[in-house]
């Protein structure tokens, strides 16, 4: 897509002088920050609070409904605003089309709360010139009920959330995946992860979106796609998740596997109440996944559902 075909705009009276758009200089000691939204005004206060220490802070809205822009514009962010299809594409645009002060970008999501320990280390790296990573890795937590889903949360998962622009790309358009292209650190600071904010009902509705994709995933990888059995015993992280998911795809009562697995192996009920109803809420989603690879496969068949 062009730039001429995207639908770009800019607050200008955020941008006070040339330097605000001026290409980062490796002497900096800051750090930029791009938050994508879409009707994020519950979420959006505390997140722009938690990285308030920034000197170059942008919201790439995708034309909301709500208060967003309102309560980015009154935090004093630059805004712009481009209409939305893939969260590869909108982040790419976030880091190719917008000019930033600083050398590295932090990529809170706006339902993310930046705690004091990552924002301390992240500027520690900013005053840093020589360090030769184009991306670092941060864990987040996920909070529900009021508190750390410390085993049901799958933690400890790792997303890229500090980069360098130009040296990054992304792919998947669910589950996205960066890939850096140079050397990759991990920061030992937290993100609080708030993805209940909204509301069950907007959970609910996310997912149903994120199922169809999961759907469409689960029958290329029956497909396609080998169980990497090595990687299942012996590897960590990212590469034993994915081959768990791989083996996943193949077996049956998949939705009462994954509950058991989390509820039972993984820990859940340590989290008491809140850990009961998040696995039982991830059950549901398979059951949502599995029933729309089923419907997929009857209409690719032309029977009905």
């Amino acid at each position: 897509m062009s730039l001429e075909s995207m639908i770009l705009r800019r607050d200008a009276g955020a941008e006070s002088s040339a330097a605000a758009v001026a290409r980062p200089s490796t002497q900096s000691a800051n750090v930029s920050v791009l938050i994508l939204t879409l009707d994020e005004e519950l979420n959006l206060p505390a997140c722009l609070a938690s990285v308030s220490w920034s000197d170059d802070i942008v919201v790439l809205d995708s034309f909301s409904q709500d208060r967003t822009v309102e309560i980015a514009r009154n935090f004093g962010a630059r805004v712009y605003q481009r209409r939305f299809d893939s969260e590869p594409a909108q982040r790419s645009f976030g880091l190719s089309e917008i000019a930033y002060k600083n050398r590295f970008v932090y990529l809170p999501d706006a339902d993310e709360v930046t705690t004091p320990a990552l924002r301390d280390e992240i500027l520690t790296i900013a005053a840093e010139p020589g360090r030769p990573e184009v991306a670092f890795h941060v864990r987040s937590r996920t909070m529900f009920m009021g508190q750390w889903l410390r085993r049901s949360g799958l933690y400890p998962t790792w997303f890229v959330r500090l980069v360098e622009p130009g040296r990054v790309r992304f792919e998947r358009e669910i589950n996205l995946r960066t890939v850096a292209e140079g050397p990759e650190g991990r920061l030992d600071g937290h993100l609080l992860h708030y993805t209940f904010n909204k509301g069950l009902n907007a959970w609910f509705e996310k997912h149903n979106r994120y199922s169809w994709h999961e759907a469409r995933e689960s029958l290329k990888s029956l497909a396609a796609e080998r169980v990497d059995w090595r990687a299942l015993l012996f590897a960590s992280g990212a590469v034993r998740r994915r081959a768990l998911k791989t083996l996943s795809f193949r077996l049956p009562c998949r939705p009462l596997l994954r509950f058991l697995y989390m509820y039972l192996l993984r820990g859940g009920f340590l989290d008491g109440r809140a850990g009961f109803v998040y696995c039982r809420l991830l059950m549901t989603y398979e059951t949502m996944i599995v029933a729309k690879m089923i419907e997929i496969q009857r209409r690719e068949k032309g029977l009905p559902l």
